[in-house]
């Protein structure tokens, strides 16, 4: 079964600025390259990734589409483009729209202080420009302000295909519900609107979590979205704060194991290809 990973970093600490990445990250606090994931991709079988953006700036956004470059199974690049500034935003979407790889653009909204910063009319603008060159949208989604404003910007927007990234970290170490579980929903019922099964480990128990602890929040995503709309992602190297890449994809496989092959076929591979518009046969090209 084709597997697409739908949510990878890459970073240079030598090379771009990455202000929230300090010595208090701990194991992350260095740089990853193609060369530390391809022994995990291998062992998993992946087939392709998409890179996400890891910093406000252009200079990350050119370093992930250098790497798609030269590596077979990068997919697509999910980069920034500067949208508090439309007249920008439209240049560099111009711009990028000769390169093949750049699927998607993402903004790090949870940095920002005003938990409002993606539904100010400037944004806006700017996102009505990725729904004209057919770009999706990833939303970071931490406070439930964030992944609030999801279906505002759906209904707004419906054009854009908007991506919730890592289900909008939902409340597990807690065991929490509410109000992700509503406000989920109410993203959901908006059809331009996406989900990543990812990032679930580092909201779980670092120490302790399993399949058990993802699975009433994965099986919640399943019924308001569907498999159609939801796409697996390992969150590397993220992940390693609570795990690592292996387990991550086994524990997330053992959470989905009510849904049908049609189902799994689409959360591991199809949601991300039809969503990300990555180019068919995208491949690693494994030798």
């Amino acid at each position: 079964m084709t597997l697409i990973d739908a949510h990878l970093h890459l970073w240079d600490l030598s090379a771009v600025a990455y202000p929230w990445l300090t010595p208090a990250a701990g194991p992350i606090y260095r740089t990853f390259t193609p060369a530390d994931v391809e022994p995990e991709l291998r062992t998993a079988a992946v087939d392709g990734v998409v890179l996400v953006q890891a910093a406000n700036s252009a200079e990350d956004t050119e370093a992930m589409l250098a790497v798609a470059a030269r590596q077979p199974w990068v997919a697509g690049v999910v980069g920034w483009v500067p949208l508090t500034e439309p007249a920008q935003a439209a240049a560099a979407l111009t711009r990028y729209a000769t390169v093949p790889a750049f699927t998607g653009v993402r903004h790090l909204i949870h940095d920002e202080p005003d938990p409002d910063w993606v539904v100010q009319p400037a944004v806006v603008e700017s996102l009505r420009l990725l729904a004209e060159h057919d770009v999706s949208f990833d939303v970071v989604a931490v406070l439930p302000e964030h992944l609030a404003h999801v279906a505002t910007l759906a209904q707004a927007v419906p054009e854009l295909r908007l991506v919730i990234d890592h289900l909008a970290k939902p409340p597990i170490q807690q065991r929490g519900w509410q109000p992700w579980a509503d406000l989920l929903a109410a993203a959901a019922a908006h059809p331009n609107v996406y989900a990543k099964i990812s990032g679930l480990n580092t909201a779980a128990d670092p120490a302790r979590w399993s399949a058990a602890d993802l699975r009433p929040y994965v099986e919640h995503a399943l019924a308001v979205f569907g498999a159609d709309r939801l796409m697996f992602g390992s969150d590397w190297p993220v992940a390693l704060l609570a795990g690592d890449y292996q387990q991550v994809l086994r524990e997330t496989l053992a959470a989905l194991q009510g849904c049908d092959e049609q189902q799994r076929a689409a959360i591991l591979a199809g949601t991300a290809a039809r969503c990300y518009r990555l180019p068919p046969g995208s491949d690693a090209g494994w030798a």
